[in-house]
C-alpha cells in the first residue's frame, strides 16, 4: 500500500485552508514523500473487494461518506464504539483494550517485535525510525528472554 498524504482533522480556524480536513503530507517526512507499507495478501484481497463493490471517491479515498466526504472524528468514534460491542467480550468492551482505533497500530507493532521481527523492518514498516521505535515500544517486548538464550547458546555453539 502506497502513502502519499494525511487529512488530519482540526478545527476550521485553525487549518491551513479553513476546511476541516487540510491535505497534509506524511508525517516528518519531506513535502512529497510516499511511503510504501506491506501489508498482508489477506487484506489487499479485502481492500479490492471493497473498491469493487464500492469504487472510491473523486480524490482516491477508499473511505467517504455518502455524499463523498470525509468522516469526522465524532462518527468514526461512534462506529469504532459500536464495532467493539460486537468484536469483544463485556469485560474487555469495559477495559481500555482497544478503546482507539489508533490502539490497533500499537498492538500490530508490539505483534511484530515480539514475533522476533528485526526492529529495522518492523520501524520501517511503522514508519518510524529505530531509535523511536525501540524509545517507544522497548517496554512491549515482553516473554522472550528464553527465546533470546537459546539463540545466544545456539550462535556461540555453531
Amino acid at each position: 500500500m502506497t502513502l502519499e498524504e494525511t487529512r488530519p482533522e482540526s478545527g476550521r480556524r485553525f487549518s491551513d485552508s479553513g476546511s476541516t480536513h487540510d491535505v497534509r503530507g506524511l508525517k516528518q517526512r519531506r513535502r512529497k514523500a510516499i511511503r510504501d507499507v506491506p501489508i498482508p495478501p489477506e487484506l489487499v484481497r479485502i481492500l479490492r473487494e471493497h473498491i469493487e463493490q464500492h469504487g472510491t471517491a473523486a480524490d482516491g479515498r477508499l473511505f467517504r461518506t455518502a455524499t463523498g466526504g470525509v468522516f469526522s472524528t465524532t462518527a468514526y468514534a461512534s462506529v469504532w464504539k459500536e464495532a467493539r460491542m460486537y468484536a469483544l467480550t463485556p469485560d474487555q468492551v469495559a477495559s481500555p483494550l482497544a478503546g482507539r482505533p489508533y490502539d490497533l497500530r500499537h498492538a500490530a507493532v508490539s505483534l511484530w517485535l515480539n514475533s522476533g521481527v528485526p526492529a529495522p523492518d518492523v520501524a520501517e514498516r511503522a514508519g518510524h525510525s529505530v531509535d523511536v521505535l525501540l524509545r517507544v515500544y522497548a517496554k512491549c517486548v515482553d516473554g522472550q528472554r528464553e527465546i533470546a538464550n537459546q539463540r545466544i547458546t545456539e550462535a556461540l555453539t555453531a
